[in-house]
């Protein structure tokens, strides 16, 4: 039975409706952003999270903007101030910048036409809407091509979440999964915790147990040894930003885990819409990394684990260099020589 779509992030009547990640596992808890600064608080603290989603987040939030700006003169420019201020919330998700940039060049096709500020929340409600939907029909597109890559029986092993709680309801990595479980190719989801946030434990486990996949969860610094053990057939990981080159960013800790399945001869997958390469980005230098409060890592679940006073070095993500990648799975296909053919379809080269 195919797997149903989170709704991770939806509009609803006046306000973007999005499920507190930061409430997972233990209560799906939906919050009603009716105002564009909750809504950037919102992405910035992770109630919702992952790439593909921020950026649906986002284009619904400049049709929140066109309906706070709808009176009073001088609506583009409020606008546009609300928009600059959804692109400071999170640097490295390549998802958040197209999906701000669309919607500012549909603000200003309206506006240049003589629109007024309720013909601007109307197309930019029908855009956000569009993006939705592609994403649907790119997850379900990336769960084929990714499964075809699988055999009978795998053991498969995923770092952080990337399922419906990172999309617009099905996921990029967990797509396959779902279809490899749909197809009876998959035995066994192997999800690492992912420190300090542990998307991992909290958010696929939920995803998973939820489609009624059998997961098993373990400590990150644990993941070499499974794969040297023999015990897990491929890898599968979303991403946050596809340099030119192929180089990856990805939650912290994938870049470990790509060179331990380089090490064990295990198959490394990065599983990733088109939304997500950046062309104009040329490597994984090139990258800005976002840093994350030290909080994230001193405490957890609000009690200290490590003594005040010390320094604390918490990247959000990490690059894993395109050679530890065994190939790239988008909406296009399974692309093994590379980001190429997705990039020159992004810049219109043939």
């Amino acid at each position: 039975m195919p797997i149903q779509p989170i709704e991770t992030v939806r509009w609803a009547g006046d306000a973007v409706r999005i499920l507190d990640q930061r409430r997972l596992p233990g209560g799906e808890i939906y919050l009603e952003c009716r105002k564009v600064q909750d809504l950037a608080e919102a992405i910035r603290t992770l109630a919702v999270r992952g790439a593909p989603a921020i950026g649906i987040a986002a284009a619904y939030g400049a049709a929140l903007a066109a309906l706070e700006s709808r009176t009073g003169p001088g609506y583009e420019a409020r606008i546009e101030a609300s928009l600059d201020l959804l692109e400071s919330t999170r640097p490295t998700a390549v998802n958040l910048f197209k999906a701000v940039s669309t919607q500012r060049e549909i603000l200003a096709g309206v506006a240049a036409a003589g629109g007024d500020a309720g013909s601007v929340f109307d197309a930019l409600l029908a855009g956000a809407d569009r993006m939705l939907e592609q994403d649907l029909e790119a997850s379900r597109a990336m769960g084929r091509h990714g499964a075809s890559l699988i055999p009978p029986g795998s053991r498969l092993l995923t770092h952080c979440n990337a399922g419906g709680l990172a999309t617009g309801g099905l996921g990029t990595a967990l797509a396959v999964f779902y279809e490899a479980w749909d197809r009876g190719l998959l035995s066994m989801a192997f999800a690492d915790e992912t420190r300090p946030l542990l998307q991992g434990s909290r958010l696929t486990s939920w995803e998973l147990s939820r489609a009624g996949i059998p997961v098993t969860v373990l400590p990150d610094s644990a993941a070499a040894g499974l794969l040297a053990s023999g015990a897990i057939d491929a890898v599968f990981t979303g991403a946050d930003r596809i340099a030119a080159n192929g180089d990856t960013a990805n939650k912290l800790g994938t870049y470990p885990l790509a060179l331990a399945a380089r090490e064990a001869g295990v198959p490394f997958y990065v599983v990733a819409p088109l939304t997500t390469f950046d062309p104009e980005t040329p490597d994984g230098d090139s990258i800005r990394i976002e840093q994350r409060d030290g909080g994230e890592v001193t405490h957890l679940a609000g009690v200290r684990t490590a003594p005040e006073g010390i320094d604390v070095y918490n990247p959000a993500f990490d690059v894993t260099p395109v050679r530890l990648i065994s190939a790239f799975v988008c909406e296009l296909g399974v692309l093994r020589d590379g980001p190429g053919y997705a990039m020159r379809m992004l810049t219109g080269e043939r």
